[in-house]
């Protein structure tokens, strides 16, 4: 079965394409440069569950990451639909660890999403900041005071606890 299929196949539910297809990256038998090229070429559904496939994949095996995969989910961040924003945060937030000289451009993406009006958006992009707090990189110096203010300001308590558990 090749990605067009699964995604042409209308009896295959959402999460069963995405374990599917993450598990190929894993596996191997799917390469993550033809996954970013054939989801650049999607409409923002199937975009968005080939990035959550991403994110599937690189949550297990992170080392699947390269920086064609970072600068991706970095431009994939300005996306105007949520849940790409989202699921790409969640990628950018499995493989900080993978670049931490290489976060400057996702950091500056992801503070101009931590106040979108989507709850999950900005519990995501949390999710993201904070993975990439536990760096101790040169990035928390400015980081650092952005995202308590971000904190102080944050209605949902549970996008707050997402950034506090750094």
């Amino acid at each position: 079965m090749t990605i067009e299929q699964i995604f042409q196949d209308k009896s295959i539910k959402a999460k069963a394409k995405v374990s599917t297809i993450g598990e190929w990256l894993i596996n191997g038998e799917l390469h993550m440069e033809e996954l970013i090229a054939y989801a650049e070429t999607q409409k923002a559904a199937d975009k968005a569950t080939c990035i959550e496939s991403m994110e599937y994949a690189t949550k297990k095996l992170p080392s699947l990451a390269d920086e064609n995969l970072l600068a991706y989910v970095t431009h994939a961040l300005k996306n105007a639909e949520p849940r790409v924003k989202w699921e790409s945060a969640k990628v950018i937030g499995n493989i900080a660890k993978q670049f931490p000289d290489q976060l400057s451009e996702p950091i500056k993406n992801l503070l101009s999403n931590a106040e979108n009006p989507g709850t999950v958006v900005r519990w995501a992009t949390a999710y993201a900041l904070a993975e990439i707090l536990k760096l101790k990189t040169e990035n928390n110096i400015r980081l650092l005071p952005k995202i308590e203010a971000l904190c102080k300001k944050e209605e949902d308590n549970g996008v707050r606890k997402n950034t506090k558990r750094r």
